[in-house]
């Protein structure tokens, strides 16, 4: 993944996605998944001055959205249909977010399904970190839904 796939990429949440600039969010180079969502905690903080659950989530929801929305480009749209996250430990500096990669054969079915209904889902891992350590892990639901949407028309 290119700097400029980096760029482009935080450029099309900053506008689409106003929350992302309020949170500070941004999209850096990951060595294990070519790209990590992330977020500073003083922009993102509980009454403890640890990372707020939902800011978590949020990143969270964002990392595995811009994964999927890399995969089938801008004219598809991608939206979480249903989500889990179970929390391990604080997060006391920056929420860090990467998508794993689905398998070949979820791929796979996920293209056909794509290609032949114009509608796809996909389930969606994402380890959030801060300095190294799992604090949290979300699973999440998404599909992508190729053209405009009916409520978009």
């Amino acid at each position: 993944m290119t700097a400029d796939d980096l760029q482009r990429l935080e450029k099309f949440l900053h506008e689409k996605i106003p929350v992302t600039r309020a949170m500070g969010t941004r999209i850096v180079p990951d060595a294990q998944t070519g790209f990590a969502v992330q977020a500073p905690v003083a922009l993102n903080y509980n009454h403890l001055h640890t990372a707020f659950g939902g800011s978590i989530n949020a990143i969270a929801t964002l990392a595995a959205y811009a994964f999927l929305w890399l995969r089938v480009g801008e004219n598809c749209h991608v939206v979480v249909r249903e989500s889990t996250i179970k929390f391990e430990r604080p997060i006391r500096k920056t929420i860090r977010a990467r998508c794993a990669s689905p398998t070949a054969d979820a791929f796979r079915a996920f293209d056909a399904a794509l290609c032949a209904r114009g509608r796809a889902r996909l389930e969606l891992r994402v380890l959030v970190d801060d300095e190294e350590a799992v604090a949290a892990e979300f699973v999440g639901a998404f599909v992508a839904i190729s053209g405009e949407p009916a409520a978009h028309r």
